[in-house]
């Protein structure tokens, strides 16, 4: 690792009476103990490149300990510490629930110096170790690399700006290497997915096909992708078929670590939006900084700047609210076949016009899908099937009869 990818030690002490900072390197969490592993496994390789930093690990969700229990631990040990998260993009979590933790922490811990690390982000070193991971798949002849395509494939998120930030990426690892095409394409969440994006592959008629999976670990979803890529080589055996590497963990990947965990000790580079009047203290607003009501008075101020006032509504009010989660994990158990199969069964009973159903983000019971809420019931139902859409809406929602056999938790 060179020198200037390292955090000195000039820049961890400010002064004799300042502790060094302890690093929280921030994992999203599964019930999975491999991924859980994986993450662990990446930290430990970090703590022996710097025995000189204590670097602790946290989980947004779905395993220990969660953010808000290592941040309470760092405090009583530390006056300074940065929440770093191993997360490639920004999305939901690193926009709204990093904040709402560190708010959480800085009312309860007044004395500590709480700070959030961008995303890796798009970053050089990573589009160069991106590269890396596909190259050894790449002909070096001129001739065959005008052949062969890259498919750069991204988790996928429901968060615009994060999609748009891996396209970019995925620009960035294709752009100029004498390539056929280079395509970004991801596994949920939003389009195109993998298997549109090899529908879309396979009649560019390339010579040979470089898939990269950009993802830091693997795990389920890497398997899942290894399946489509086999069925894709039998339907396309013309097609020379190859999957690269994922990221894994890497001197450079470190290096970009340290780069982030030092912009936030300098105070160089914010989390998103917290140059807006809700996350930072100006004056006449400090009261409306940080935490839940900073996120409220945010999706105010988006939709003021949409229209000058919000319409009025033009139907009668939903007796019934349905949410389906359509993340990732849900998505691979069969929530969109869920979420059609209620809608169809709310029309066949003639309520669409009092009852709703609508596709919803993580809802966190992730390995325990496909999740379903209804409201203002507060009933939860998890492993729901497409078989079993009639009888929720029939027994559910029309006579207000619990199926029982499905009910996770009622929230009163």
């Amino acid at each position: 690792m060179s020198s200037t990818a390292r955090l000195p030690g000039a820049d961890l002490t400010h002064g004799a009476e300042s502790s060094p900072p302890i690093l929280i390197f921030l994992g999203h969490g599964s019930r999975d103990p491999r991924a859980t592993a994986e993450h662990e496994a990446l930290v430990e390789a970090y703590r022996a490149t710097r025995p000189d930093l204590e670097v602790a690990t946290a989980y947004i969700e779905l395993a220990e300990p969660l953010l808000q229990e290592a941040l309470e631990r760092a405090a009583s040990r530390s006056s300074r510490v940065v929440v770093v998260p191993l997360f490639l993009f920004a999305a939901g979590h690193v926009k709204n629930d990093v904040p709402l933790a560190l708010d959480a922490a800085r009312v309860r811990f007044p004395g500590v110096t709480f700070a959030a690390a961008p995303p890796l982000g798009v970053h050089p070193s990573l589009v160069e170790l991106a590269w890396e991971r596909a190259a050894p798949f790449v002909p070096e002849d001129a001739d065959a690399r005008r052949k062969t395509l890259l498919l750069v494939v991204g988790r996928g998120a429901s968060d615009p700006d994060a999609n748009g930030e891996f396209c970019k990426l995925a620009r960035l690892v294709g752009e100029r290497r004498g390539l056929m095409h280079a395509e970004s394409t991801f596994l949920g969440i939003t389009e195109p997915r993998v298997e549109t994006s090899l529908d879309h592959v396979a009649r560019m008629r390339p010579e040979r096909l470089v898939v990269l999976p950009y993802l830091l670990y693997a795990g389920r979803l890497l398997a899942k992708l290894g399946d489509e890529l086999d069925a894709f080589a039998r339907r396309h055996p013309w097609i020379d078929t190859r999957l690269a590497p994922h990221l894994g963990t890497d001197e450079r990947l470190f290096s970009v670590v340290e780069e982030r965990a030092r912009q936030a000790l300098e105070g160089r580079a914010l989390l998103p939006c917290d140059t807006c009047q809700y996350r930072t203290a100006m004056p006449g607003v400090a009261r409306e900084v940080g935490g839940l009501r900073a996120l409220l008075y945010s999706v105010r101020h988006t939709l003021t700047h949409a229209q000058i006032r919000l319409p009025e509504h033009a139907h009668r009010p939903l007796k019934k609210h349905v949410l389906v989660c359509g993340n990732v994990d849900c998505v691979d158990r069969g929530s969109i076949g869920v979420i059609e199969a209620l809608r169809a069964s709310v029309q066949d009973v003639g309520r669409s016009r009092e009852i709703r159903v609508t596709r919803t983000a993580c809802m966190g019971r992730c390995g325990e899908g496909p999740t379903v809420a209804v409201y203002p019931d507060g009933v939860w139902y998890r492993g729901v099937r497409p078989s079993d859409a009639g009888e929720i809406v029939r027994e559910h929602l029309v006579e207000d009869r619990l199926v029982a056999r499905l009910v996770d938790d009622v929230l009163h």
